[in-house]
C-alpha cells in the first residue's frame, strides 16, 4: 500500500520531502527457489526525510515476509566487543545490575559481554537497568514513535538504554543508497535519533561513532526527569558533524539519488566487458542490499553467474527479482571464478580469508558492497 501522503512514523507531521526514490523492487527478505521462475511481487521504495523532526524514513509501507535471523558478519561481532568495552571504561553504564535486550533479524546479542560486566540477563517485560537495541532492531518497526517508547518504557529507574545505528551520515557520505530496504522502516541522523528520545522522555547522556558500515553510532540515554549527567563533550563530537553535513536538510540527504544511475551503470557495464572478455564472474553475501542494485543494474544469470552465501536458508534459491542462483561457497571455489563482487564491504576480508583457493586460481575479490 502506497501512502499518498506520508506521515512521519516519529512526530506524525506530515510536512517532508522524498529523497531518494528506487522505483519498484521486490522484498529483499523472500528469496524464491531456484525453480520458480516468478515474476515477483514489487513494491514502491523511497526515502522521505520528514521537514518536522528530521527522520529518514520509508515513504510506503508493504506487507513484505518477516525476516529470518541472519548470519552475523565477524566485523559486527568485533565491532559490538569494541562498543562495550568502550562505553564500559568511560562510566556510561550503569555498574552491574540486570539487562535486557530488543532482538534483531541481524542477529548477535550483547547479553554475553554484557554478563563479564556484572549484568544478569532478564527479561524485557518486567523491565532491567540496562536495555540494549544494539543490533539495529529499532530500524525494522513501522511505527517508530511507539518503537522508542517501548524502549525506553523498559528501562528501570536509574537505568540507561543503549539504541545502536547505522548512521545516515555514513549512508550519505558513502552513496550506499543501497542501504535504503524493504523492512528497514527509518535511517538515522543522530541529531533526528536525540530527539526520538526527548520526546520520549529520555536525553542522550554520551555518543560514540564506530567504523563499521562507514559509520555506526551508539547512543546511551536516561530519563530526563532524573537529571542525568550528560558528556556533553562526546555527544557534540558525533552530532556537530552530521548537522553541519545537512542530515537534516533534503537537499544534503537528496544528493543519494544522484550516485543511483552512476552506480548501476557502471556495474552493467564492467559485468558487460567480463563477458565479452570471457571472464567468469559471481557475487559473494546474498544481501538485501545487494537486491535493488542487481534490479536497477539489469543484471542475469549471463552476466552474475551466482551469487554465493554462507546462510543454509538462502542456499538453491536467487536473487529476487532476478534469474540468479544463489550458490555455497563451496560452489564457488568449484567454479573458478575470474572475479567475484562483494556485496558487504565488511566481508571482503572475512571472505578472502574463508575461501583462499579464489586468489590461488587466480581469481580477484572486488568489493561491490557500497554505491558510489
Amino acid at each position: 500500500m502506497v501512502i499518498a501522503s506520508p506521515a512521519c512514523r516519529s512526530c506524525h507531521r506530515t510536512d517532508g520531502d522524498i529523497v531518494l526514490d528506487l522505483g519498484e523492487q521486490p522484498s529483499s527478505e523472500l528469496f524464491p527457489k531456484i525453480d520458480e521462475p516468478g515474476p515477483d511481487e514489487l513494491f514502491p521504495l523511497r526515502m522521505w526525510l520528514c521537514a518536522s523532526c528530521g527522520l529518514a524514513q520509508l515513504a510506503d509501507d508493504a506487507d513484505v515476509p518477516e525476516e529470518v535471523v541472519g548470519t552475523e558478519p565477524a566485523a559486527l561481532t568485533a565491532q559490538r566487543g569494541e562498543a562495550v568495552r568502550e562505553l564500559v571504561a568511560a562510566g556510561a553504564l550503569p555498574d552491574g545490575g540486570t539487562a535486557a535486550e530488543f532482538p534483531s533479524p541481524h542477529g548477535g546479542t550483547w547479553l554475553d559481554l554484557l554478563a563479564g560486566h556484572g549484568f544478569t540477563a532478564v527479561p524485557r517485560e518486567g523491565g532491567a537497568d540496562l536495555v540494549i537495541d544494539g543490533c539495529f532492531g529499532v530500524m525494522h518497526e513501522r511505527d517508530q514513535d511507539r518503537a522508542v517508547r517501548e524502549r525506553t518504557a523498559a528501562v528501570s529507574p536509574g537505568g540507561r538504554l543503549v539504541v545502536q545505528f547505522h548512521s545516515l551520515h555514513a549512508i550519505v557520505a558513502g552513496s550506499q543508497w543501497n542501504a535504503l530496504r524493504l523492512g528497514h522502516y527509518a535511517y538515522y541522523s543522530t541529531p533526528a535519533m536525540i530527539g526520538m528520545l526527548g520526546r520520549a522522555g529520555f536525553t542522550v547522556t554520551t555518543a560514540r561513532r564506530f567504523p563499521l558500515y562507514g559509520g555506526t553510532v551508539a547512543l546511551v540515554a536516561g530519563r530526563t526527569s532524573e537529571s542525568p549527567a550528560v558528556d556533553t563533550a562526546a555527544v557534540d563530537a558525533v552530532a556537530a558533524p552530521e548537522l553541519a553535513a545537512g542530515m537534516l536538510r533534503p537537499g544534503k540527504v537528496g544528493a543519494l539519488q544522484h550516485s543511483v544511475r552512476r552506480t548501476a551503470g557502471s556495474l552493467r557495464e564492467m559485468l558487460v566487458a567480463q563477458r565479452a572478455a570471457g571472464r567468469r564472474v559471481y557475487g559473494y553475501a546474498a544481501a538485501s542490499r545487494a537486491v535493488s542494485l542487481l534490479r536497477l543494474a539489469d543484471l542475469d544469470a549471463t552476466l552474475l553467474a551466482g551469487v554465493a552465501d554462507a546462510s543454509p536458508g538462502k542456499q538453491d534459491r536467487r536473487m529476487p527479482g532476478r534469474d540468479i542462483p544463489i550458490i555455497t561457497p563451496e560452489e564457488l571455489v568449484a567454479a573458478e571464478p575470474d572475479v567475484v563482487l562483494v556485496f558487504v564491504s565488511e566481508l571482503v576480508g572475512e571472505a578472502r580469508a574463508a575461501l583462499p583457493e579464489i586468489e590461488r586460481r587466480g581469481g580477484t575479490w572486488v568489493d561491490a558492497g557500497a554505491g558510489r
